[in-house]
């Protein structure tokens, strides 16, 4: 991967430190943003990131992101948005202070970051942008109302970015995974299991059986997935959407029992 500063948001745990993992492997000087900062910092010690606390509720802290990544010398080339928040609701209950903040989290955290990064990934003439949505954009999944909109807002935005900033440079995809093992997938596990007066383990078997592959993923597996998209392996695709679910998608069931 070429001399290049990448910036992760959602980088304290998940999907998001296995991506800082996987682009420091590679030799890019990468700023770890999260709302973490303990985590942030265990995460930096162990690979040597640039933590930096950052809520992608807040512009000021977004613009401080930004800005501290410009402050690092080589130019910005990657953005990879995997902020988010989950929640389970259908249209009918839907708590309008719950949807205001995973709108505000996953869609208009994904917005900001882009906007205040795109001039820079101009300026590198080459520069990706990443956002990390969800099969929950093209799943109607019970339960799945609030988050599910949220993310094909992302996929949506994705395209527009790559439409309107590929004549700069910018590439922009978006990568939709399905079940993965993360913390916040666990929790929704620990919800679903009380819900149904079972295991946990039960319901990450279920799960599994849904899935072509037979498993759940791994971070890893996703940021793979992420690096590729971001480098210079994938030059020629823009705004496309990278589907990561092991085949959960091929039968109609895609939540568990």
């Amino acid at each position: 991967m070429r001399e290049v500063v990448a910036i992760v948001t959602g980088a304290s745990s998940g999907i998001g430190a296995a991506v800082v993992r996987r682009l420091r492997a590679d030799g890019a000087e990468v700023v770890a943003a999260g709302r973490r900062g303990d985590l942030l910092d265990a995460l930096a010690a162990e690979c040597g990131a640039r933590p930096v606390l950052c809520d992608v509720r807040d512009e000021r802290d977004v613009q401080a992101l930004v800005q501290r990544a410009n402050s690092l010398g080589p130019p910005l080339g990657i953005l990879v948005n995997a902020a988010g928040i989950v929640c389970n609701d259908d249209v009918g209950t839907i708590d309008t202070a719950t949807w205001n903040d995973v709108m505000d989290t996953n869609l208009c955290g994904t917005m900001r970051v882009c906007r205040a990064a795109i001039p820079l990934l101009q300026r590198a003439g080459n520069g990706s942008i990443v956002n990390v949505a969800s099969v929950a954009a093209f799943n109607g999944s019970e339960g799945m109302a609030t988050y599910s909109a949220s993310k094909a807002g992302v996929v949506a935005l994705t395209r527009s970015i790559a439409n309107r900033y590929g004549p700069f440079g910018v590439r922009a995809n978006c990568l939709c995974p399905g079940w993965v093992r993360t913390p916040m997938s666990e929790a929704e596990v620990r919800q679903m299991a009380v819900e149904r007066s079972v295991r946990e383990e039960e319901v990450w078997k279920s799960l599994s059986g849904q899935i072509g592959l037979g498993r759940i993923g791994t971070s890893e597996e996703i940021a793979a997935c992420v690096r590729f998209l971001a480098s210079d392996e994938s030059s020629f695709v823009s705004g496309a959407v990278l589907v990561a679910d092991g085949a959960a998608r091929t039968p109609a069931r895609t939540r568990a029992f």
